[in-house]
């Protein structure tokens, strides 16, 4: 990842996690010494376009007009963030429904692209500098399709939660339906 952020040029928050312990469910926590873990140098010579840190806001990152791409595991929360915030994504699912959901995104939706589809969640497959690099490129090239799928998608989600949207509109007629049984 680093080698690929860096390689890309393009500038970068990367919120990095240390991977749960073997006898602990999903537990993750910050490094302590985050310079250990990154390359030589690294962050000397990306200083002026990225920032390495701990956990981070994912909504609120995502929310910020910057942003402008997203690499992501593909959990259905991280995904419906993405395109309310109008941010697409590069897949790279790691294990449960995510290999199912990266492939609808990418493959039948065409909201995201590609980083890695592995139909194999058992399998932790080592994903390569350049597969990242070139998902990157991918995912900032203003020509590539999916940035005007996820802007549409992301305007027809916030249209339909306007008071006369239709899922707001769905919604206040379950409450009438309810509230006139209720009455009864």
């Amino acid at each position: 990842m680093a080698i690929a952020l860096e390689r890309s040029g393009h500038r970068f928050l990367w919120s990095l996690r240390q991977p749960p312990a073997k006898d602990s469910v999903g537990t993750t926590s910050d490094y302590t010494n985050i310079k250990k873990v990154l390359p030589d140098g690294f962050l000397e010579r990306v200083k002026e376009r990225g920032i390495v840190c701990g956990w981070a806001p994912q909504s609120e990152v995502l929310a910020h007009g910057a942003v402008q791409g997203f690499v992501s595991h593909c959990g259905w929360n991280s995904i419906l963030e993405s395109l309310w915030y109008d941010a697409p994504i590069a897949t790279w699912p790691l294990n449960a429904e995510q290999q199912l959901n990266a492939f609808l995104l990418v493959r039948e939706l065409e909201l995201a692209v590609e980083l890695s589809l592995s139909y194999r969640s058992s399998v932790s497959e080592l994903v390569m500098a350049d597969q990242i690099e070139r998902a990157i490129y991918s995912l900032m090239d203003d020509l590539n399709p999916v940035r005007k799928n996820v802007k549409d998608i992301s305007e027809k989600g916030r249209n339909a939660m306007i008071k006369e949207g239709s899922s707001f509109g769905t919604l206040e007629k379950l409450v009438q339906d309810m509230v006139t049984k209720h009455g009864e």
